[in-house]
């Protein structure tokens, strides 16, 4: 039996904390710090971690600070906002779904926001704002799109996820007809972007993501309970008073817009949302979708390999979202045979 705690407030609130998943949540976190000093300190003018951290308190020379304020600084912390997007996202739609293939890589939400971006490339030749906006508004059309499709009395997890690699299969054919119909140059554009890459990424692209994560990714953690219920099933999880219907759409709509949002800051960085929360849950060892957790996963998966991109290739710096690739294909590789064995596949 798990040693779950429950902490009582003066208010009367009480709060359940498993001592296990909070401690492997500040072990990600910690990891996620060590590699993000790593990182601001790799390049062609690198520092120490002791330099970047002197640097940070404010104690670095003026080219150490410009450095590290305005170059890199703003890309590592994008990075690990994209990759908590990432992951609440993944651990919210494998809740909901009961299948740890339910991620947004799979439903084709990533594919929707990637058709809105290519739109805006291809169609409208807007710029990197404008691209973003695009990616934004295809996630969420997706969204809206596999939850009506997948409605039938309510929206069950294996129709979702059936109804979600069908619409996924018809907009990569999209993606496809965009890119064919692009010129050299948007069809350049196209490509880098569908790689998922955080080069370039400063400050205007952190804000608007901080803003959307401060506001949504506590908002999934307060539903932390009542999605616990609904993997379960709807039957039980009304049993325990659970709105079903208000509480998927509600998680439903965080989880897309935090998609959403993380693909349009570094593009459709693959295998993130689908790996992170599975990972958090077995070193937690406890049930349900381990927000927290998959949080800082998530940080600390994307920002290793960001790492492994920058610096494992000698000069030659790759998109994150190779890196990513090759390992969530592994994962995904490994995550099937699991599954089989088990008997759920």
């Amino acid at each position: 039996m798990k040693a779950v705690k429950a902490i009582r407030t003066p208010g009367g609130f009480s709060v359940r904390v498993d001592p296990r998943a909070s401690l492997v949540g500040l072990l990600l976190l910690a990891v996620a710090l060590m590699v993000a000093v790593v990182l601001v300190g790799s390049g062609d003018f690198p520092m120490t971690p002791e330099e970047v951290v002197a640097t940070l308190l404010g104690d670095g020379t003026p080219a150490q600070e410009f450095i590290v304020q305005e170059l890199r600084l703003p890309r590592v912390l994008v990075a690990l906002l994209v990759g908590a997007a990432l992951a609440v996202g993944g651990a919210v739609f494998q809740s909901i779904a009961r299948n740890p293939l339910g991620s947004p890589d799979v439903l084709g939400f990533g594919q929707g926001a990637t058709v809105g971006a290519l739109i805006v490339i291809v169609m409208f030749h807007g710029g990197a704002v404008a691209t973003a906006g695009g990616a934004i508004v295809g996630a969420l059309v997706t969204g809206l799109a596999v939850y009506l499709l997948a409605w039938k009395r309510g929206v069950h997890g294996y129709r979702l996820v059936l109804v979600g690699i069908g619409v996924a299969a018809m907009l990569t054919g999209a993606i496809h007809y965009l890119v064919t119909k692009a010129n050299l140059v948007d069809a350049t554009r196209a490509v880098v972007w569908m790689t998922g890459s955080l080069d370039g990424r400063d400050w205007s692209q952190f804000w608007p993501l901080l803003a959307v994560c401060a506001v949504l990714i506590p908002l999934c953690m307060a539903y932390g309970r009542p999605l616990r219920m609904l993997e379960m099933g709807d039957d039980a999880a009304y049993a325990l008073g659970v709105s079903v219907e208000r509480t998927r759409g509600v998680l439903m709509g965080a989880a897309v817009l935090l998609t959403a949002v993380g693909t349009a800051a570094a593009g459709p960085v693959v295998f993130v949302a689908l790996s992170a929360p599975q990972l958090a849950r077995k070193l937690t060892r406890s049930p349900g979708p381990n927000i927290g957790a998959s949080a800082m996963m998530g940080s600390a998966l994307l920002l290793s390999a960001d790492w492994v991109a920058t610096s494992a290739f000698g000069d030659r710096e790759l998109p994150v979202g190779v890196v990513t690739g090759v390992l969530g294909g592994v994962y995904l590789l490994w995550l099937l045979v699991t599954e089989r064995k088990a008997g759920r596949i």
